[in-house]
C-alpha cells in the first residue's frame, strides 16, 4: 500500500497544475462568456432590438462561447480537441436532425422578430387565422382572436404563407353592403348615410366616406359604404354603422 502511495503522490503532484489551470480557465473562461453575453444584450437595447429576442441571442451567444471554453479545457487535459469538435459536431447533427422542425420555427421566429412585418397589438391575418397579435415567441406567434380565442401559430407556418397586417398602417377602411328599396332616391339614401356617419366620432373626416352605388337587383338597390378610422376603432365602427344606417 505504501509503495502504491510512494508512486501516485508525485502523480498527482505532477498533475495538479493542469487541473488547477483547468479550473481557472473554466471559471474565467464562464465569466467572460457571461459578460459577453450581457454585453450583447446591452448591445442589442441600444439598437432597440425587439425585447423578446435579446434574451434568446445572448443565451445563444453564452452557450457557443462556453462550449469554446469547455474545448479549451479539454485541451488542457490533452484531449485532442479535434476529436471532442467532431465529437460535439455530431451530437450537434443529431439534435438538430431531431428537432428540425423546432429548429425551423425557431429560425423563423427570429426572422419575424428581427424584420417585425408585425408587432403586439397589430391586427393580422395569418396561417388562416385572424386577430389581434398577443405575443411573438421565437418558436410560435400568438394571437387573440375576435371571439376571443387563444391561437398559438408555429411561426414556421407564419413565414411559409402570406402575411396580412391589417392594422399595419394606423388607419383601416370599413367596407359595408346596404341594400334599400329601388324607389329610394339614391341622393337622399347617400345624405342619410352621410348624416349617420357624422354621429359616430371614430369615423375619419380624411379620407372621405364613399358612399357609391354597388348595383341593382329586382326591387333593390345596393351601396358599398366605406368610412376610415383609426385600426383599433374597426369594429366599433362596424357596428355602429350595421345599427343606425335605416
Amino acid at each position: 500500500m505504501e509503495k502504491y502511495v510512494e508512486q501516485f503522490v508525485p502523480k498527482l503532484v505532477a498533475f495538479a497544475p493542469v487541473v488547477v489551470l483547468a479550473i481557472l480557465t473554466l471559471i474565467i473562461g464562464f465569466w467572460i462568456a457571461n459578460k459577453l453575453s450581457r454585453i450583447l444584450s446591452n448591445a442589442l437595447r441600444a439598437r432597440k432590438t425587439d425585447e423578446t429576442i435579446i434574451p434568446f441571442l445572448s443565451s445563444i451567444a453564452a452557450v457557443l462561447l462556453k462550449v469554446l471554453v469547455l474545448i479549451s479545457v479539454a485541451g488542457i487535459f490533452g484531449i485532442q480537441t479535434t476529436s471532442f469538435v467532431a465529437l460535439v459536431g455530431a451530437a450537434g447533427l443529431a439534435v438538430g436532425l431531431a428537432l428540425q422542425g423546432s429548429l425551423a420555427h425557431f429560425a423563423s421566429g427570429v426572422l419575424l422578430l428581427t424584420f417585425r412585418p408585425y408587432k403586439v397589438g397589430d391586427l393580422v391575418s395569418i396561417a388562416g387565422f385572424t386577430g389581434d397579435v398577443e405575443s411573438i415567441q421565437v418558436f410560435n406567434t400568438v394571437l387573440r382572436t375576435l371571439d376571443n380565442k387563444r391561437i398559438i401559430i408555429p411561426n414556421g407556418s407564419v413565414t411559409a404563407g402570406p402575411i396580412t397586417n391589417i392594422s399595419g398602417q394606423g388607419t383601416i377602411r370599413v367596407d359595408l353592403l346596404f341594400a334599400v328599396s329601388g324607389d329610394e332616391d339614391i341622393e337622399k339614401v347617400r345624405q342619410s348615410v352621410l348624416k349617420t356617419a357624422a354621429g359616430c366620432p371614430e369615423i375619419l373626416q380624411l379620407p372621405a366616406i364613399d358612399v357609391l352605388v354597388n348595383g341593382h337587383e329586382i326591387g333593390i338597390t345596393k351601396f358599398d359604404v366605406r368610412p376610415w378610422c383609426k385600426s383599433e376603432h374597426y369594429w366599433h365602427v362596424f357596428y355602429f354603422m350595421q345599427e343606425n344606417v335605416k
